[in-house]
């Protein structure tokens, strides 16, 4: 995420801010499904619900963070109207985001802003670049579990998997093969690779094994020569990509591992309802 756009979410989630008497800090529902993005408040009604089942799933009072306070509107001739609206603690905030499409930016900023205790932009693309890095890394497992599972829908055992994708490593880092890179990157004993690589090479090795995948299946390839052949190609082709934006993936410096970055965010987010206050019911 760029940082111009980071700057400008982030002004739109600050200038709809506001704090109790008690310093409790709280955003008002229907300007939260504004930022957003949700047009139909019914919608992002929805998300309110599901976000009070997993407060209260969580071991929370639901009316500590969420505080029906209804809001009155004008109608035509002069008649009003009581719509619902909610006050929402940081740690509802979050549970909301979390309940949103992260592919939508607003949402996937919405869950780093509001998991954070501070507004500085640095570490907020700190966090962004982390959940980016994480996600990827997802990608990369499900693209190679279902690679694993077409090749042995094709002839090729668990051990045969190993072999393909070590040869597509090597492919791809410039004659390293999987054991070499992380013998380089000094990745802890029975890892994968894969928890200490930086973003753009988990993408690299995520695309190269979609288009093995893809290929696999389109070709109707059987046996471990022809597949390892394919996925060889494949990552020979993503490595060139690399190159002509002058990216050598296995000179790129080790990132840290994946694991600790996982428990870092959890429990981030443990801290969250403690640390969001308690709003007081009927304020």
């Amino acid at each position: 995420m760029e940082k111009q756009l980071i700057a400008r979410l982030k002004a739109s989630f600050d200038d709809i801010a506001h704090k109790t008497e008690d310093g409790i800090e709280f955003w008002f529902a229907r300007d939260l499904q504004t930022v957003l993005g949700y047009a139909k408040w019914q919608n992002f009604e929805n998300a309110v619900h599901k976000a009070m089942v997993s407060c209260e799933s969580a071991g929370n009072e639901v009316s500590h963070h969420f505080t029906d306070v209804g809001k009155t509107i004008e109608m035509p001739k002069t008649a009003e109207k009581i719509i619902t609206e909610y006050m929402l603690t940081r740690y509802a905030c979050y549970l909301i985001a979390q309940n949103g499409d992260p592919k939508k930016e607003e949402i996937a900023f919405a869950q780093s802003y509001f998991a954070l205790q501070t507004r500085k932009q640095e570490l907020l693309e700190d966090r962004l670049s982390l959940i980016a890095r994480m996600d990827a890394r997802e990608k990369l497992k499900e693209s190679e579990k279902r690679l694993s599972q077409n090749i042995y829908e094709r002839g090729v055992d668990g051990d045969g998997f190993g072999r393909i994708r070590s040869k597509g490593d090597k492919a791809l880092f410039g004659g390293y093969d999987t054991e070499d890179m992380k013998a380089r990157l000094g990745a802890g004993k029975g890892r994968p690779l894969a928890d200490y690589l930086p973003a753009v090479t988990i993408a690299a090795k995520n695309l190269a094994t979609e288009m093995t995948n893809y290929n696999v299946e389109q070709k109707d390839l059987h046996g471990e020569p022809p597949i390892t052949s394919e996925h060889i190609q494949n990552n020979t082709s993503v490595r060139e990509m690399l190159g002509q934006r002058g990216i050598k993936p296995e000179s790129l410096p080790p990132a840290e591992d994946i694991k600790k970055l996982e428990r870092r965010v959890r429990s981030d987010e443990k801290k969250l309802a403690k640390q969001s206050g308690k709003l007081l019911t009927g304020e």
